[in-house]
C-alpha cells in the first residue's frame, strides 16, 4: 500500500495533461498516480501513456461517468492513505508533496490546503499567494465552515491545493458531484468533522486561467445558482457551526456578484465591446 495517491480525474484534457502529469512525476516524495480517463474522444488517452514511469497508471472509462461518479472511481482506485486530486491542467509546485505529507503527520489534522497561483494557458503566473483568508495555520471546523459560506469556495483555488486520508473519504461519502462546481470545497468541509484543516501560506499548486478549465465552462447564472445551494446545504447541515448569519452574508455576497456581471452585460451591449465579458 502507498503513503500517497495522487488522483488524476480527466476528459478531454490533452491539450493540458502534459504538463500536470510532469508537474507531479517531478515531485521528490513516494506516491502513485492514478490518471481516471472518463471516455475521452481526444488524444488523453495517449498523452497518460507517453510518460513511461512505474508510478503511473492509467484506466479508461468505456462510457462516460458524471463528474462526481468519476472523481470517486479515480479515489477507489487508489491504496495511498493519503489522498491528493489534481485536475488536468492544473499544475504542481516543486516541493508541494513533501511538504504537505509532513502536516498531515499530525494525526490531529483532517484536511490540509495551500495558498495559489493563477497561471496563463501558457504556463506564465498572472497571480500568487492567493487564497485561504483568514484561515492559515490550523482552524476548527466553525471557523472553515463559517469561512467557505461567507467567502465563497473561490479563495480555496483548485482541488490540487488539498491533501486529505482517505478513510475520511471514504466516512464522508466522497465527492458529491451535485452542485458539481463547488464538489471539491463541499468535500473539506465536510472532512473537518475528523479533525482540524489546515491552511498553508505557501503557494503548492497553480489553477490554469484557461477556456479548458471546468469553471470557464460554467456560465455566470448557473455559476450563481449552484453556489446558492451549495452554501445552503452547508448551513442546514451544519447549523451549530455556520449559523443563519453566515448563510444571509454569503447571499448578500452572491447578490453582488450578480448585480456586478448584470452592469458588465449593460455596458458591454451599449458601448458595443463584448470583450468586457471576458
Amino acid at each position: 500500500m502507498a503513503n500517497l495517491s495522487v488522483c488524476v480525474p480527466v476528459h478531454d484534457s490533452g491539450r493540458t495533461l502534459r504538463a500536470t502529469l510532469r508537474s507531479i512525476l517531478e515531485q521528490d516524495t513516494a506516491f502513485e498516480v492514478i490518471v481516471l480517463d472518463n471516455a475521452s474522444t481526444d488524444d488523453t488517452v495517449r498523452v497518460a501513456h507517453s510518460f513511461n514511469d512505474k508510478r503511473l497508471r492509467v484506466v479508461r472509462n468505456r462510457v462516460p461517468l458524471p463528474i462526481g461518479e468519476n472523481w470517486n472511481k479515480c479515489v477507489s482506485l487508489a491504496t495511498g492513505r493519503l489522498v491528493k486530486v489534481v485536475c488536468a491542467g492544473d499544475i504542481l509546485l516543486p516541493g508541494s508533496l513533501d511538504k504537505q505529507v509532513a502536516v498531515m503527520g499530525d494525526q490531529g489534522i483532517a484536511v490540509c490546503a495551500s495558498k495559489f497561483q493563477v497561471v496563463d494557458a501558457d504556463g506564465r503566473v498572472e497571480q500568487t499567494g492567493l487564497g485561504l483568508p483568514n484561515l492559515l495555520g490550523q482552524r476548527d471546523s466553525r471557523t472553515l465552515l463559517r469561512t467557505i459560506v461567507r467567502r465563497g469556495p473561490a479563495d480555496f483555488g483548485p482541488t490540487a491545493t488539498a491533501m486529505f486520508r482517505r478513510k475520511d473519504f471514504e466516512r464522508v461519502g466522497g465527492f458529491r458531484g451535485d452542485p458539481a462546481l463547488p464538489m471539491d470545497v463541499d468535500l473539506i468541509a465536510r472532512l473537518s468533522a475528523f479533525g482540524l484543516f489546515y491552511g498553508m501560506s505557501e503557494s503548492l499548486a497553480a489553477w490554469r486561467d484557461s477556456r479548458f478549465n471546468r469553471y470557464g465552462e460554467t456560465g455566470t447564472a448557473a455559476k450563481i445558482a449552484q453556489l446558492l445551494r451549495f452554501q445552503h446545504r452547508l448551513g442546514r447541515e451544519y447549523p451549530r457551526l455556520i449559523g443563519r448569519g453566515a448563510v444571509l452574508g454569503g447571499d448578500l455576497r452572491l447578490v453582488r456578484a450578480a448585480l456586478h456581471r448584470v452592469r458588465i452585460r449593460a455596458a458591454a451591449a451599449l458601448l458595443r465591446r463584448p470583450e468586457l465579458l471576458r
